[in-house]
């Protein structure tokens, strides 16, 4: 079981308690630690297990209109055991502040539990309760996939809705994030000047695709006011806009992100060879999962069409992908395996196709979007008529988050609801040998 985090008596200094992440190394020996505080001297330091820890952890001011003006410091710790526990503390001063405790990232050889799920802080009550049985479960990480804090992604929703509820567990767990429409598409800074705080409160890898922003394919929302938003810039650096995808390793699997918005044109050549480039660094992974927020192939009657992620599937089949999971439709659904060899984007948004059912070979695409935020198509999932020919389980009616077992090449799936009852399970197995 975890240990109860602490915060010391009268040593309360922070606007937000330290948080694991995974930050940009893929060294099992290490993590990073994140907290904010005030806009005030201190000398911050970490140690670890009694250890020197990271004397001078780096920090990043935040700057926002209706926003106190707060520090982000982030502290590397290493040394870490793969898969030991390890204690840590916060300084401030010299005197711990904070303590608590965590587990160094698994190692190839490594059994590996982790939760996944989507759209979740919206305030409502059903999102605790989401997250209490997702940290009671001990995975070893946590994968939000996307729509991680409404509406607008800001800094003031991420102090309301988000740490407040997830902070306990994030002591002690990363958790890793993929980007989805309300954390990325609605930041109209002349609105909302505290918008895409994606960018300054997750650390993970920066090892995503180094195509010059503004190229064609990647407009992201800034692009072409950057230039106005020196404060955000500042805050952000080196993470905008790159961190919106990365890779990364953890047990025996490879993980890729990405940011399936749509002003990310996924048939663009620059994209789709980054792509390429790193499923097939990772064939020496046992098993290979891809992790966004619009899901290609979804039963969801509303928003059908919803579809200009189709045409990563050959990619995905080629680089001998395992799992898709995403978000965006508020419940959960399970395909079956699949391939599919898309044909062009029509006017209706949607990208036909052909498909192949039930292959070897083919990848299995999850949605598992009911984290917390108000369901949809709740009558659906009981009416299988309206189901597409790949959806092999569809449940709308109540919130659930998936989790996952590794055990060398044996992976099970179970999706939980939020009153803990095992509403679907599957088992994959293949010989556990490097490659798959």
């Amino acid at each position: 079981m975890r240990e109860t985090p602490e915060v010391l008596p009268d040593r309360d200094p922070f606007v937000q308690e330290p948080y694991l992440q995974l930050g940009d190394s893929q060294d099992p020996a290490s993590m990073m630690v994140l907290w904010h505080t005030e806009d005030a001297e201190s000398v911050w330091s970490v140690e670890v297990a009694g250890s020197a820890g990271d004397p001078a952890p780096a920090s990043q001011a935040v700057c926002a209109p209706e926003t106190e003006r707060h520090l982000v410091y982030r502290a590397r710790l290493t040394g870490l055991v793969p898969g030991e526990r390890f204690r840590y503390q916060v300084l401030r001063n010299g005197e711990a502040v904070f303590q608590s405790c965590g587990r160094a990232r698994k190692s190839a050889a490594q059994p590996v539990r982790f939760a996944l799920f989507g759209d979740c802080s919206h305030s409502r009550p059903v999102q605790r309760e989401i997250a209490r049985r997702a940290a009671q479960a001990e995975p070893d990480f946590i994968l939000l996939a996307g729509d991680i804090v409404y509406n607008y992604g800001r800094i003031s929703e991420y102090r309301e809705k988000f740490f407040p509820v997830y902070s306990s567990a994030m002591r002690s767990i990363p958790f890793v994030a993929a980007p989805g429409n309300h954390d990325m598409v609605l930041p109209n800074f002349g609105q909302f000047a505290d918008s895409l705080a994606y960018f300054l409160y997750w650390d993970q890898p920066l090892n995503g695709p180094r195509i010059a922003s503004g190229a064609p394919g990647t407009s992201h929302v800034l692009i072409g006011n950057e230039a106005a938003q020196p404060a955000f810039l500042a805050a952000a650096a080196p993470r905008y806009p790159v961190m919106a995808n990365y890779s990364f390793d953890y047990g025996n699997a490879h993980w890729t992100v990405l940011d399936s918005n749509e002003y990310m044109d996924w048939t663009n050549p620059g994209l789709r060879q980054w792509l390429r480039d790193d499923l097939a660094a990772a064939q020496g992974a046992v098993w290979r999962f891809v992790a966004f927020h619009h899901p290609g192939f979804s039963s969801s009657n509303p928003w059908f069409t919803d579809q200009w992620m189709r045409p990563v599937a050959p990619l995905l089949e080629a680089g001998k992908v395992d799992v898709v999971f995403s978000g965006h439709r508020h419940n959960y659904q399970r395909s079956v395996p699949l391939k599919f060899r898309p044909g062009k984007r029509n006017d209706k948004g949607e990208v036909p196709g052909e498909f192949e059912l039930n292959v070897p070979g083919g990848v299995i695409y999850i949605v598992s979007g009911a984290g917390g935020a108000e369901l949809y198509d709740a009558a659906q999932g009981s009416d299988r008529a309206t189901w597409q020919p790949f959806t092999e389980r569809f449940i709308s009616d109540r919130h659930t988050f998936t989790l996952v077992d590794i055990e060398g090449g044996v992976f099970r799936l179970r999706q939980i609801a939020d009153n803990g009852e095992v509403v679907d399970r599957f088992c994959i197995s293949k010989q556990a040998l490097p490659g798959g």
